[in-house]
Formats: structure tokens, C-alpha cells, sequence
């Protein structure tokens, strides 16, 4: 379980490595071009079970933690959505991770002899 922490007053809030790496991916993107935006999440049921918010702004600190070593695989399907919500009006929603799309299986054509 990793951390986001925000802030000079380093609110935490804690996501799995895996779902880390791909916000950091994304809000990173967005900060990079000075672009501040809402972001939004789920509380876990340990937590109430609410909706949390904070506005992020390439001025404040932020810093990500990560409890593991290992840089997970990119699912870039998860990438895009929640790219595509942080471009919205409403501001990036963390969603769960889509499925990643079934390998095409390529089956080779017989030819005539």
C-alpha cells in the first residue's frame, strides 16, 4: 500500500503501488503542463466509505511512496480513462482498474500447394 501526500501538512492518503503508478503517471502529466484540476476518490470502508477531494496545483508539494520495489506493468487502457476524466470539467475520478484487452490470436491461413 502506497501514499500520496500533499501539501506542507503531508495529507496522506493511501493507494495499492499498482493504482499509484498509474495516478502518478497521470497527475504528473497534468502538472507538468501547469495545469491545476480536481481529484477525487472513494474512501475505503475503513475510512466510512465517503468521497474525498483535493485540489491539485503544480505550486503545492507532492510526493509519492511506494511500500514495494518493484515498477508495475502499465495498463495503458487505465492510462487513458483516467486521463480522459482528468481533462473533464469534473476532474480526475480514480476508478478501478478495466481490464486488459484479450491478445489477438493470429491464426496463420493455409495456402494452396
Amino acid at each position: 500500500m502506497g501514499s500520496l501526500l500533499y501539501g506542507n501538512n503531508g495529507a496522506a492518503v493511501e493507494f495499492e503501488d499498482r493504482a499509484l503508478m498509474h495516478l502518478q503517471i497521470v497527475i504528473t502529466g497534468k502538472l507538468r503542463r501547469r495545469e491545476s484540476f480536481l481529484f477525487s476518490w472513494t474512501d475505503s470502508a475503513a475510512q466510512g466509505s465517503g468521497r474525498s477531494s483535493i485540489w491539485l496545483d503544480p505550486s503545492i508539494p507532492l510526493f509519492y511512496r511506494y511500500r514495494g520495489n518493484r515498477v508495475p506493468s502499465i495498463n495503458h487502457a487505465w492510462i487513458d480513462a483516467m486521463t480522459a476524466s482528468a481533462n473533464s470539467g469534473s476532474g480526475l475520478l480514480f476508478t478501478i482498474e478495466p481490464p486488459l484487452p484479450a491478445p489477438i490470436s493470429i491464426v496463420p491461413t493455409r495456402t494452396a500447394s
